[in-house]
């Protein structure tokens, strides 16, 4: 408890300066890698981030200092120079983008250790530390890295803020982009240069190797909870700042603990936690939704035999056993108890010894059902000319999805019919 209290009363400069670096650097590269997530190119991120490296060793070289300002111009300039080769291969080239991702990345990489292993054995002042950026060091965090991070992570937002319909545009229809005229060339240009600048800042916390999780996992786990990009944006920066405010926390409690790898752990257990957990698309929801429906259509299937047997027999308060709803449908033993089970439960049926009787309601329920059986096939034998012998399958699954409003359109589309095509009286009241 002392050390949560330390942690979030942000009284200690160095706290400050790792917690508001690393909320700044994730939630900076999540809204870019939304935008990239959305595009289809997750890879690209990954491929950026691996060829900043030589930039990073050829400005030390150059300056010999660590000047964070000069380290970023020099990744800058790398990152930027392997996305131009990289749209050049695949646009003068047979080689697919998939090959020239993993072309680039790996040669760029290659060259960036080649040249930290020169520079490592070289002797030069200075040198010390500057591995740090393969596997990232948010703990080393100084004031003037804050003020040059911070600044390009609030130009990178300010820029999406500005840009944010057009880059909205070539996101979801890049052609459309370019019937409309805009100037899609140009603006994918920008959204390169904020995904180099995203992963410039974003390197001094995770590192190279793991920067394109921060790219693509917050979009990936906003993705599962809605349909709106501005609200995606929202929640991805907003996960990306949860896992550099914890990761930085965990990296503080335990020492040992390197903080850029714990933010992207984190983020991960956001990532997996939406995956599963997230409402409507979360594989758990969507599992629970699914398995409600199939009891919808079994209830319903069952209480449509029941108005059948009472519409056949002229009595809807008729008894009947068990057994006797397998001769219109086949149910499993399993699922027809269960279902019987719920729609008693529900007042829909009643039980006396081992005969059903369905309730007023149930009738209702099982009229609508019927109703809406017959009058789908109607419309197909009408609309779509489908022969009479061929419209039972298809109105057995749609019958469940009417809503009130398509059924009210059927009937006044349909002139109220009074009989399907199989003569059979059509339930209105």
């Amino acid at each position: 408890m002392d050390n949560f209290v330390t942690f979030f009363s942000f009284q200690d400069p160095n706290i400050r300066y790792v917690v508001f670096g690393s909320v700044l650097l994730a939630s900076s590269a999540a809204i870019v890698g939304t935008f990239i997530f959305l595009k289809k190119k997750a890879l690209v991120g990954d491929a950026v981030a691996h060829s900043v490296l030589p930039g990073i060793c050829v400005a030390f070289l150059i300056a010999e200092t660590k000047n964070p300002f000069i380290l970023v111009l020099g990744a800058f300039v790398s990152g930027w120079i392997s996305l131009v080769l990289l749209d050049y291969i695949v646009a003068k080239s047979k080689i697919k983008e998939d090959t020239a991702i993993g072309l680039i990345l790996s040669v760029f990489f290659g060259l960036g250790i080649l040249m930290l292993t020169i520079i490592q054995h070289s002797g030069m002042a200075g040198q010390s530390g500057l591995d740090s950026f393969l596997f990232g060091k948010a703990a080393a965090l100084v004031g003037n890295d804050l003020v040059v991070f911070s600044s390009i992570s609030i130009l990178i937002m300010a820029v999406v803020f500005i840009l944010f319909k057009e880059l909205r545009l070539i996101a979801f229809d890049t052609n459309f982009a370019v019937a409309i005229g805009f100037p899609v060339r140009s603006i994918e240009l920008v959204l390169t240069t904020l995904t180099v600048l995203a992963v410039v800042v974003g390197i001094q916390a995770v590192g190279v190797v793991l920067m394109a999780a921060m790219l693509i996992t917050p979009a990936a786990a906003a993705r599962f909870w809605t349909d709106k990009l501005p609200v995606m944006l929202l929640l991805a920066a907003i996960f990306g700042a949860i896992s550099g405010v914890f990761g930085a926390y965990i990296s503080y409690v335990a020492p040992a603990m390197p903080t850029g790898p714990w933010i992207v752990m984190v983020i991960s257990f956001i990532a997996i936690s939406s995956f599963f957990f997230a409402p409507t698309k979360g594989i758990v929801i969507k599992s629970l939704l699914q398995r409600r429906f199939r009891m919808k259509i079994l209830e319903e299937n069952i209480l449509k035999i029941f108005f059948r047997i009472g519409e056949e027999n002229k009595d809807f308060k008729k008894h009947i056993q068990a057994k006797e709803l397998q001769k219109y449908k086949h149910f499993s033993e399993g699922d027809l108890k269960r279902g019987l089970r719920r729609l008693r439960r529900q007042g829909f049926i009643e039980k006396t010894g081992s005969l059903y009787q369905q309730t007023i309601a149930g009738n209702n329920k099982g009229k609508r059902v019927v109703k809406l059986h017959r009058l789908w096939e109607v419309y197909l034998m009408q609309y779509l000319r489908i022969a009479p012998d061929h419209v039972h399958e298809d109105a057995e699954s749609i019958e469940h999805i009417i809503t009130p409003e398509i059924e009210k359109e059927l009937e006044e589309k349909l002139n109220f019919p009074q009989h399907d095509p199989h003569q059979s009286q059509i339930p209105y009241q």
